[in-house]
């Protein structure tokens, strides 16, 4: 059986869990560093960077935070497999409507699935206690100065959700287009969700979030007849970028198009839960010498 972050205990003490809210706060000297600001980190663990060994520096630094950071993603991607839990990370700009298209997935799904979201956000608990009103299992981790979610603080917010196998996790990361590009948090998809009340060029201008995603949801299409956002030239850009990205076109407000979207969830979920026996059946011919 996967056991998540076996080096727990070295580092409980950057999280602080509120029993009624369910609130994890990042606020370690580890955690600064691990939220991928190279800088940060050389400030604060007293680190003298000058001259030519400014930037060679930096770039040890970044490269070491993100090699620990895959390994936790790699922890916490082994234990949801193993589970046949279906995990999407969702990443967008603030204000792109990442909350209300969970609470309508959810909404949509309770009947089919087991569904737990992760919160991410710099303050508040305000997203979580939106999606407990569906009835769906919701933890908030507060990144404080940090720009995104990572692997290893995700990992200690599984610890604290009791999964049930086949069910779905989601994971809705700061508001943030560039930093959660660079990291892994142990989900089978990101998924990038764009509105039109943003710019069609979004794609280009952050490249790195398009590519590392697996599909583009284009949000608040019912409002395009109101701004000035062009559909194909957005997707056309996002293929650029990506030539494999899926793209839907919906609106949480008003539904469209989002049947396409539960109907992809379910394709998805399948697929992790063939992955799941497919291991298992490996697992039980080796233990069987077969």
């Amino acid at each position: 059986k996967s056991k998540l972050h076996k080096h727990s205990h070295h580092h409980q003490h950057g999280l602080s869990v509120g029993d009624e809210s369910t609130v994890l706060h990042v606020h370690s000297h580890e955690t600064q560093s691990e939220q991928g600001h190279s800088q940060a980190f050389a400030l604060k663990s007293g680190t003298q960077l000058s001259g030519a060994h400014n930037g060679s520096t930096l770039i040890e630094i970044e490269k070491d935070i993100l090699y620990r950071n895959s390994l936790y993603a790699a922890e916490n991607r082994e234990f949801l497999t193993s589970k046949g839990i279906l995990t999407l990370n969702f990443v967008s700009s603030p204000g792109s409507g990442k909350t209300t298209l969970l609470v309508e997935t959810v909404n949509a799904l309770r009947a089919l699935y087991k569904t737990y979201v992760i919160e991410g956000d710099q303050q508040t608990s305000n997203d979580a206690e939106r999606i407990r009103k569906t009835g769906a299992t919701a933890i908030q981790i507060n990144t404080g100065k940090g720009c995104h979610l990572d692997a290893h603080t995700v990992g200690h917010a599984l610890e604290h959700l009791e999964l049930e196998s086949r069910s779905l996790l989601f994971i809705e990361n700061v508001g943030n287009l560039v930093c959660p590009a660079s990291f892994d948090l142990g989900e089978n998809h990101k998924v990038a969700l764009l509105s039109v009340t943003e710019g069609d060029d979004k794609p280009i201008k952050y490249p790195d979030m398009f590519a590392a995603s697996s599909i583009m949801l284009l949000n608040k299409i019912d409002l395009l007849p109101y701004v000035n956002f062009d559909t194909d030239r957005c997707i056309e850009y996002a293929r650029q970028v990506n030539p494999d990205i899926q793209v839907i076109l919906l609106s949480a407000q008003d539904g469209q198009g989002c049947s396409e979207w539960f109907e992809w969830i379910s394709a998805a979920q399948n697929t992790v839960s063939r992955q799941t026996f497919e291991m298992a059946s490996q697992e039980s011919s080796f233990l069987h010498g077969s």
